[in-house]
């Protein structure tokens, strides 16, 4: 078999520049991220402006300036024919040398476009340019040979795509199942048994007298500040049923919060753990980092927490990073200590504020649009299912249980896509192989 010949892009693109005589809001093309394509962008308001719209042709390769190498390319499909883009979409016509898919598997091939972060230039946000994508090389064997290649690699690849297809639905999934192991968690039925087994627990009522006494002892030795009392919980509040020796509860009722204990970055001693919110990685307190003050001095306060609070990421709430705090130290004011009064579990209180149910009501109850985060008032208020405490701990370990499963799994639906991908990268190894391909 010959040598391939090795060209510039240049030798076989010309960037389209067909200005659309009628531009459209309702016939946009955009490129998706990660190698997923061009479709139809969905309808959006624009603002009237000088910015340029060309017409676009189906069979053309185009790509994004800003994103081409994280992997925002493709080939324009024929429903989309006459469809437009601007500028920061650059589209070619290919020759009769090169098939568009050819290019198409050349970019995927070893993951190539992620390397192609390096020609890019600008302050801030980086772009490539037709100029210096066209100067890309390429290799080029014979139409025929491409042709019998593209067909080969896209059976292979239209596998694997159903496959990685698969595993992402078992992924969401999961996640769903995650999300029902709180609610029935915190409405219940996970110990429902448990229940029928020890009937004569004190009721939730007793632990919030308790707790209520508490709290008035700490006032009185002002060790915290007295608050503006809660308004009472109503019927039209409650959103689902409680078993019997439950309670609805605020927040703020049960716990410190909003009366975060700061310090002055002078007084931190060096060894101290200093928590920030990047530190929390998928919500789990295993991928934890932990850096010390000396690390990471800072001239802004922060606010002390003790082994035991639960540490949750006011700041972008829909993070769901929720942890409890395994030693003490010290954390930005994107976090709110929340230390429980009564020996409540923090373990049960971390199940309540990652649950669906919690998450919802945060979502009504944020604010800001670039940085949202949930206002202390909002917190305190929060209504939460409150259990008797012994049946707090019961809870935490069927939980824990259960989900230990869903990690299981996720494992191996991950080990799954792992190899999923393996496999679609050898396909495209193969493909650009140079080897015989009949």
């Amino acid at each position: 078999m010959a040598q391939w010949k090795i060209v510039t892009l240049g030798m076989l693109l010309t960037e389209s520049k067909v200005e659309s005589s009628n531009p459209s809001v309702s016939k946009r093309i955009r490129v998706r991220l990660n190698t997923n394509g061009v479709d139809k962008r969905p309808l959006a308001i624009e603002k009237t402006g000088a910015t340029k719209y060309y017409t676009r042709k189906a069979g053309q390769f185009i790509y994004g300036r800003q994103n081409l190498h994280k992997g925002a390319f493709g080939i324009v499909p024929k429903e989309l024919d006459g469809f437009e883009s601007s500028s920061d979409m650059p589209a070619f016509d290919v020759n009769d040398q090169c098939l568009p898919e050819w290019i198409e598997l050349f970019l995927k091939q070893g993951n190539y476009y992620l390397e192609l972060e390096k020609i890019a230039s600008g302050v801030g946000s980086k772009r490539i340019s037709p100029k210096r994508f066209l100067k890309l090389e390429i290799p080029l064997p014979t139409v025929n040979e491409q042709q019998q290649i593209v067909e080969k690699s896209l059976l292979q690849l239209d596998k694997q795509r159903s496959l990685k297809c698969e595993l992402d639905n078992q992924k969401n999934l999961l996640k769903k199942l995650r999300q029902q192991i709180l609610q029935d968690a915190i409405g219940g039925k996970l110990t429902k048994d448990w229940r029928e087994q020890n009937p004569d627990v004190e009721p939730a009522s007793e632990l919030l007298k308790r707790i209520e006494a508490e709290k008035q002892q700490l006032i009185k030795d002002k060790k915290i500040k007295k608050q503006k009392a809660l308004p009472e919980i109503t019927d039209d509040e409650k959103p689902f049923e409680l078993p019997n020796s439950w309670e609805w509860c605020r927040l703020g009722g049960i716990s410190s919060y909003g009366q975060s204990v700061s310090i002055k970055p002078d007084k931190i001693k060096d060894e101290c753990w200093v928590l920030e919110l990047e530190d929390i990685e998928k919500s789990s307190s295993k991928l934890l980092k932990k850096i010390n003050f000396m690390e990471r001095r800072s001239k802004s306060g922060k606010s002390v927490f003790q082994k035991g609070d639960v540490l949750y990421g006011k700041l972008r709430p829909y993070l769901d990073k929720v942890i409890v705090a395994d030693q003490d130290g010290v954390c930005t004011s994107e976090i709110m200590v929340i230390k429980l009064f009564g020996h409540s579990n923090p373990f049960y209180i971390r199940t309540v504020l990652k649950s669906e149910f919690f998450i919802n009501y945060v979502n009504s109850q944020v604010s800001g649009m670039r940085m949202p985060r949930l206002k202390t008032e909002s917190g305190r208020f929060a209504i939460i299912p409150l259990p008797p405490l012994n049946e707090h701990k019961e809870i935490v370990k069927k939980v824990e249980k259960l989900f230990a499963i869903c990690d299981q799994l996720e494992e191996q639906i991950t080990s799954s896509q792992t190899n999923a991908e393996q496999l679609m990268q050898s396909v495209l190894k193969e493909a650009f192989s140079q080897s015989d391909v009949a």
